[in-house]
């Protein structure tokens, strides 16, 4: 089995919403434990995201991920370039700001498409974000990956997959 990587919105929509820090403490040892593992890891973009806030997720983050867990993605440039030039292909569908706001180099969701697409074979992208194929003013990481045929689950089909329970 390879590897989960995980989006911006597995940790944010789990510290906000499903999964607070403050109670739901067996939900962070397993993130803590399968970060340790290898099992999930994440990119260079989706820290930058997640450490803009100064807040207790960040502080969490900081102190219980390892600290190779977020991964340079500079060495996926090529398939940055072909996730670019597909999205610059849908200027028909998409909205200007929708394909300006994907393409921004500080944003995560295209290069976390390039960092799988880079090795197929053994990268799963774990997002929140859900198929919206008739939508104009934002590029979902769906659209993107079944575009390129690389693989997304959500949290908990991730769990599933790794036969994870907490």
């Amino acid at each position: 089995m390879g590897v989960f990587v995980v989006d911006s919105n597995f940790f944010i929509e789990a510290h906000r919403n499903s999964y607070p820090l403050d109670i739901a403490f067996s939900f962070w040892n397993k993130v803590k434990q399968l970060a340790e593992d290898g099992k999930i890891i994440s990119i260079d973009k989706v820290r930058g995201e997640i450490y803009d806030k100064n807040d207790a997720l960040e502080a969490w983050c900081i102190v219980n991920l390892p600290e190779d867990f977020f991964k340079d993605s500079s060495h996926v440039m090529a398939e940055y370039g072909q996730v670019s030039a597909w999205a610059i292909s849908k200027s028909d569908h998409y909205l200007p700001n929708a394909l300006n706001e994907f393409l921004d180099a500080e944003e995560a969701d295209a290069f976390i498409v390039a960092y799988a697409l880079s090795d197929l074979a053994n990268r799963v992208i774990v997002t929140h974000e859900k198929s919206e194929p008739n939508r104009r003013n934002k590029v979902k990481i769906p659209e993107a990956c079944n575009a390129f045929n690389v693989l997304f689950v959500n949290t908990i089909e991730m769990f599933r997959q790794l036969g994870e329970t907490f």
